[in-house]
């Protein structure tokens, strides 16, 4: 139980961070006196004052608590449900996606943007536990803890149904996948990054060099209770002839560990049934792997495309 409590303190002390770039203060060799030579210096005039994080908390679909990390310019944001909001999730392989600063998220938070991060279970930020809820033949709650999240933004008058955006990349981008597809009316606009979408049938196939390995977080669906429960939520089998969101999905040529063809059919499948005109787009890099092209300007470049879309979608285009 400890270690839990010092995960969540060391989220916590990090958390309390974002609004601010790292700044390393070493003590001075034989004087044990600070110095402030080391730190991040961020252009253009950024004034971290300018900023609030807050940790709020929803309650999940059976009581459990979820946390959600939120940053905004408190002179830009009116927190009536009229401010349009990023929320981000990711909700697998124990892995914490802590609330430190994020310079490239300015481009929206310096636009009105609220930005949110859903802590979702399949994470490991609440201890070993968090992680054993959401996965295998518990997977389910990740996708509905992101629910209640955004539900509970909305309730709490963080943004709406007509504000509200979402992104996640890898098995982030199954969570997207997987909520688009149960709650598509709840998001304006979706980023769906290399995504995981096609569980089902790359877990049926041993021959891919990650298959094996990966079934000890989604189980192996040669079983007959695997492979139900999986096909119940793996994105592309659960495309439904409904009205979607805007959505950009994103691919990488050379990507080891989700192929190409996977968000490529997740798009043919929307193509075929989605019954809106909402923007669909589907951009494959054919320079990159699973993350983004080598170099940091190429990541920014990545990023500012996706955020266009989110502005496009949002009408906020003009912006300054």
């Amino acid at each position: 139980m400890w270690c839990v409590h010092i995960i969540f303190l060391c989220s916590i002390c990090k958390f309390i961070k974002r609004a601010a770039p790292v700044h390393v203060a070493p003590a001075c060799a034989g004087s044990g006196e600070g110095s402030d030579h080391f730190g991040s210096i961020v252009l253009g005039g950024f004034d971290s004052s300018n900023y609030v994080s807050e940790r709020k908390w929803a309650a999940a679909s059976d009581g459990t608590q979820i946390p959600i990390s939120i940053i905004y310019r408190k002179d830009l944001v009116q927190l009536d449900g009229s401010d349009p909001m990023l929320l981000s999730g990711f909700g697998s392989y124990e892995i914490c996606i802590d609330p430190s600063f994020s310079g490239s998220i300015f481009s929206l938070v310096d636009r009105g943007f609220v930005h949110a991060i859903a802590h979702v279970r399949g994470g490991g930020e609440m201890g070993r536990k968090w992680y054993e809820d959401g996965k295998l033949l518990k997977k389910k709650n990740t996708f509905t803890d992101f629910i209640a999240c955004a539900e509970h933004l909305m309730k709490s008058k963080y943004c709406s149904k007509e504000k509200l955006c979402i992104s996640g990349k890898s098995a982030g981008g199954l969570l997207m996948g997987a909520v688009l597809n149960m709650r598509p009316d709840l998001f304006k606009a979706a980023i769906v990054g290399v995504p995981f979408v096609d569980a089902l049938t790359t877990m049926l196939d041993p021959t891919i060099p990650l298959t094996t390995a990966e079934w000890e977080e989604w189980g192996d669906p040669r079983e007959e209770e695997y492979y139900y429960y999986m096909k119940s939520y793996s994105p592309v089998d659960n495309v439904k002839a409904q009205e979607y969101p805007h959505i950009l999905v994103t691919a990488g040529l050379n990507d080891p560990c989700v192929m190409y063809s996977e968000p490529a059919k997740f798009v043919a499948k929307l193509r075929e049934l989605k019954r809106d005109d909402n923007l669909l787009l589907f951009k494959c890099e054919v320079g990159a792997g699973h993350n983004s092209k080598s170099g940091r300007f190429e990541k920014l470049r990545e990023d500012a495309f996706s955020y266009t879309c989110l502005l496009k979608a949002l009408g906020m285009t003009n912006t300054a």
